[in-house]
């Protein structure tokens, strides 16, 4: 084997085990972004990590109220669905202080209420550790859920098996934030949804009644001098009446959407739109979630995405698009990123459109950039400052 053929043979090894560890991260991703099953997966990490007996989490369904609903390595259905009130056994606990709470034999511990020593001694547990499940998001903590760990006999949890279940509840707070995320995402698809509904019965359903309002109104000229015609066709125009204002109140329903999710879903329209259009795959992420902006400031947004998209379309030959939204420095900012050779304002950035954009974007304390990557494909970027 020559020096080359190794050298070759060393990267790909290399290659395969970044790829390897890319998928593993890429399951876990998946497992994060469905909440029940961020939730279940983190019963039986507790459990495979501490080397406990059994482990469980309860989920806040209202302010200071938990319900036990993911187990793991339990022996019946005592404990399940069990409402926990702030103050209640050493979940409650965790729910008034906000901090770890630990015992060595639950049925004798003084420093708890025994409410659940029933469900305890049917499920056979004796020590128990529990820790919040805590939440942030600007700058405010929010307990979400708590974690148990347990053992079927006496034991002390130490200080070392405090931080590891600290440690797997933070890393349960991430996995509900991207739940959280993801189920956002879907809302929003069923928001465009709905507004392919609404346009569809616009042009449809709205432009019949319209034409049968008019052949009607023309008719009264037609029967002039005829109650009885003139009489029926007074009830058909006011039931054509009636059904427009059903269908104006319909398609006004249809098109009612926070403000923090309208950006974000047309973007995602833009990305089907091009996707459909053009064949290739464009795909939108939304990273975190952002502050809602003014009616100027999103447009601009949805117009950079909409020319960057263009751009591609007519210059990059890419094979993919990612558009991604999120927050940064302050503001919003929204990245349309392909991975083609890229040429004339694609890659130059000096097109009409964009100066336009930049300009726009200047005038609000923002900014628009087109760079071509290091590695092929271009990057456009969009940014505002949120709203003052």
């Amino acid at each position: 084997m020559t020096a080359e053929q190794r050298v070759a043979a060393d990267r790909a090894v290399e290659h395969s085990d970044v790829l390897d560890e890319l998928l593993r991260e890429r399951e876990g991703l998946l497992g994060t972004l469905d909440r029940v099953m961020a939730l279940q997966g983190t019963a039986h990490l507790i459990r495979e990590s501490l080397g406990v007996h059994a482990a469980f989490v309860g989920e806040l369904e209202r302010p200071g109220t938990a319900v036990i609903r993911w187990m793991a390595g339990n022996k019946t259905d005592a404990l399940q669905n069990l409402v926990v009130p702030t103050g209640q056994g050493v979940g409650g606990r965790v729910l008034a202080s906000g901090r770890p709470v630990r015992v060595s034999d639950y049925l004798s511990a003084p420093t708890i209420t025994h409410q659940f020593d029933a469900q305890v001694a049917g499920e056979g547990l004796a020590a128990l550790l529990t820790v919040p499940i805590i939440g942030r998001a600007g700058g405010k903590a929010d307990t979400l859920a708590i974690a148990y760990a347990a053992m079927r006999e006496p034991a002390d949890f130490g200080d070392d098996a405090v931080r590891r279940l600290e440690g797997i509840a933070d890393q349960a707070a991430s996995a509900l934030k991207l739940a959280g995320i993801a189920e956002s995402g879907r809302a929003d698809a069923i928001s465009a949804e709905r507004r392919r509904m609404q346009s569809a019965l616009h042009d449809s359903v709205g432009a019949l009644l319209f034409s049968i309002g008019v052949q009607v109104r023309n008719l009264h000229q037609d029967v002039a001098g005829d109650p009885v015609l003139e009489g029926r066709l007074c009830r058909l125009e006011g039931d054509v009446s009636a059904a427009s204002r059903a269908l104006r109140e319909s398609l006004l329903s249809l098109s009612e959407s926070t403000p923090e999710r309208a950006l974000p879903v047309e973007l995602a329209e833009h990305c089907r739109s091009f996707e459909s259009r053009c064949g290739l795959p464009a795909r939108f992420v939304q990273l975190a979630p952002v502050r809602p902006l003014d009616g100027e400031r999103t447009a601009l947004l949805v117009c950079a995405v909409r020319e960057g998209l263009l751009n591609v379309e007519k210059h990059a030959h890419a094979c993919s698009v990612v558009v991604s939204l999120g927050p940064s420095a302050g503001g919003v900012q929204v990245v349309v990123a392909d991975d083609g050779t890229g040429s004339g304002d694609s890659a130059s950035g000096t097109g009409v459109g964009l100066r336009s954009l930049a300009e726009r974007a200047a005038r609000m304390g923002g900014r628009v950039s087109l760079v071509r990557d290091e590695d092929g494909g271009c990057t456009l970027r969009a940014w505002v400052p949120e709203v003052p």
